[in-house]
């Protein structure tokens, strides 16, 4: 047995779908001057704790998730980590709504609305 150590690759901790993968490529065509990705965070909000928010990122911080997606790069913030791991991310849009949904197995409850959720 050689001393070689084998790397395998750690899966990323959130999966985006093709609609999900679709849409960062279309915000990344509209993307402001200076955007290098999207990224995904769980900032503390709502009735349950965590909320989900997607926002440009103009600079990437060590300490982020990298995803290199079809339409671009794709951060999920290092601090958020913990509560998406083995998450879903998708894009669902109809006539009177548009947005990501997430199918979060960390989740342990959510508020009414499904605005934030609670682990």
């Amino acid at each position: 047995m050689s001393g070689e150590t084998k790397l395998r690759r750690r899966p990323a901790a959130v999966t985006l779908t093709p609609a999900a993968e679709a849409r960062v490529a279309k915000l990344m065509s509209q993307a402001p001057d200076g955007a290098i990705g999207v990224k995904l965070s769980t900032p503390r909000r709502g009735c349950s704790g965590l909320a989900y928010s997607v926002d440009y990122v103009t600079q990437a911080d060590p300490f982020d998730e990298r995803i290199e997606t079809p339409g671009g790069l794709f951060f999920i913030d290092g601090g958020s980590v913990l509560y998406l791991v083995g998450s879903v991310m998708d894009w669902n849009e109809d006539d009177f709504t548009a947005g990501f949904t997430f199918d979060n197995p960390n989740a342990k409850g959510s508020c009414g609305c499904g605005e934030s959720f609670t682990v």
